[in-house]
């Protein structure tokens, strides 16, 4: 077996908008990659620019007699859009609060359509994790859900969506990321859960996603103490998650692609060769490699290593795999031209989804709907990112542009995420001038001074109104707010849908799709 053979196992990125050329194109080539990985802070500029490297990169491959390449990218919707300039759809906990597998299916056919049209042939979508845990630090909105079923029938649609475009979908993070308390960006997240648990709620989405022919499985870089092994590793590295939970217990016969291995839960530096070889002889079918050079070094001796000790037959039925999914993205391969990006349709989706979302959680004093001869005052958190899965900073939330074409006095005011005792007594005077105040929240559960200032608006103005953004557990925060929305979102179709049911244009059709700690679901 040669490298151009090896080498169908690695999935690679690089720096840079063009295609290289010269040596950086000949290392990168060198390896015989199955693809290539593209980052939106790296790689993506526009999507007429992504589907001309795209172009580049796959003439490259037949210049240079290698198999078609993967093209592969997180585009998940929501707070995950590695390519911009795209319709925004408002992510899967909008599509939860929804619950209507048909409006998640036309989100699947959107991301399928426009990936296509941009000349990407993998999806690392959707997000399958339950998320059970309110702490979660790097799921949440991510989610459908709470609720296995549910979460089980929205990725099932989603899938269908995504793969009816000649996309390959993702299902992530198996074998589960929904109950843990930490980033496994940033170490090794650990899954508290028995394995009657898993059974129960982390494996049934995962279940169904394979049963809706799923083309890949990206793993997480998870603990499991309940499998009792002798040391506690990541999911990632385990036989016994690979191997024995979804080959054997799940029945996935597709390609099972790690996640990205410069992760903190996975050894970094020269110890990355060993985790690399660990990991292929776990069950790993694909390794989606970043973009230093001396890692694409120690990733290809690593599959030499597991090369070395892997049964050949066990090692060609990977390559088998790969080249089975090659060979289906091939017969599926649709020329979707680049006008379907951002159309008239897909903007409609996106509507609909961010409307049927929109969920009331209380009005107990009843200032809805405002009047539109209220002075109203418009009090957001500047958006970043939150995890290294978040493209948020991208976005300026239009929550007020949004109102003001409902309302002809509408002022709004920009806090940080975590506001100093400065910018709380600023917008307290802020708010002090106008008859209702509308605030937007992201993550103040986990920001006090978001908090902070909420608590002392309730404090000094009696029509307050918060509107949590992104996720619904912040009511944890300030459990006596009277008036409380969620949107799961801040993109633009949502703001435009909470605008118009503040106004009283639509109706709060949604319902939480997770539970809020000590609090019953609905007034």
């Amino acid at each position: 077996m040669g490298i151009d053979e090896i080498g169908q196992r690695l999935m690679l990125a690089f720096r840079g908008f063009q295609c290289p050329d010269g040596k950086p194109l000949d290392d990168l080539l060198a390896y015989c990659p199955a693809g290539f990985t593209f980052f939106r802070s790296f790689n993506i500029e526009s999507p007429a620019q992504l589907r001309q490297l795209t172009a580049d990169l796959s003439q490259a491959a037949q210049r240079n007699g290698l198999p078609p390449f993967l093209f592969a990218l997180d585009q998940e919707g929501g707070q995950l859009m590695a390519a911009g300039n795209c319709t925004q759809l408002p992510g899967n906990m909008a599509l939860g609060a929804a619950n209507d597998p048909a409006l998640a299916e036309l989100a699947g056919q959107v991301l399928g359509r426009e990936l296509s049209a941009m000349g990407i042939n993998v999806d690392y979508a959707p997000c399958v994790d339950v998320n059970v845990n309110p702490r979660n630090p790097v799921v949440g909105v991510r989610s459908f859900g709470e609720d296995p079923q549910a979460v089980a029938a929205l990725t099932a649609a989603m899938i269908r969506g995504i793969q009816s475009q000649g996309v390959a979908a993702t299902a992530k993070h198996f074998p589960g990321h929904g109950d843990t308390a930490t980033d496994s960006h940033l170490s090794m997240s650990l899954v508290s859960h028995s394995l009657t648990q898993l059974e129960r709620i982390d494996l049934v989405p995962f279940q169904t996603a394979v049963e809706n022919d799923v083309k890949l499985v990206m793993t997480g870089h998870l603990g499991l103490p309940a499998l009792g092994l002798e040391k506690l590793i990541p999911a990632t590295l385990a036989p016994e998650v690979l191997q024995g939970l979804l080959r054997q217990r799940c029945h996935f016969s597709g390609v099972v692609i790690t996640d990205a291995m410069d992760m903190k839960a996975i050894q970094q530096g020269e110890e990355l060769r060993h985790e690399v070889s660990r990991a292929l002889q776990a069950g790993a079918d694909l390794l989606l490699m970043t973009t230093e050079a001396a890692d694409h070094r120690r990733a290809f001796q690593g599959l030499a290593d597991a090369y070395a000790a892997i049964p050949h037959e066990t090692f060609r039925a990977s390559l088998q795999r790969i080249h089975d999914l090659k060979e289906w993205l091939q017969l599926q391969r649709l020329d979707t031209p680049l006008e379907v990006i951002r159309c008239q349709e897909h903007q409609q989706v996106a509507r609909r989804i961010a409307e049927a979302a929109l969920t009331k959680v209380r009005d107990r004093q009843q200032l809805l709907p405002l009047n539109p001869s209220e002075q109203v005052a418009v009090i957001l958190p500047q958006p970043g990112d939150l995890t290294p899965a978040d493209t948020s900073s991208y976005v300026h939330i239009q929550l007020a542009e949004s109102l003001h074409q409902y309302m002809p006095s509408v002022a709004e005011k920009l806090i940080s995420l975590d506001p100093d005792d400065s910018e709380i007594t600023a917008a307290l005077q802020f708010a002090s001038h106008y008859d209702t105040v509308v605030i937007g929240t992201i993550n103040a559960a986990s920001n006090s001074g978001q908090a902070r200032l909420v608590r002392e608006l309730q404090v000094r103005h009696p029509r307050l109104i918060v509107a949590a953004l992104r996720l619904p557990y912040d009511l944890s925060a300030f459990p006596e707010v009277g008036t409380y929305l969620c949107t799961y979102s801040i993109l633009d179709p949502s703001m435009a849908a909470l605008a118009a049911g503040l106004v009283g244009a639509i109706p709060f059709p949604g319902k939480l799709p997770v539970t809020l700690p000590g609090l019953v679901k609905t007034d």
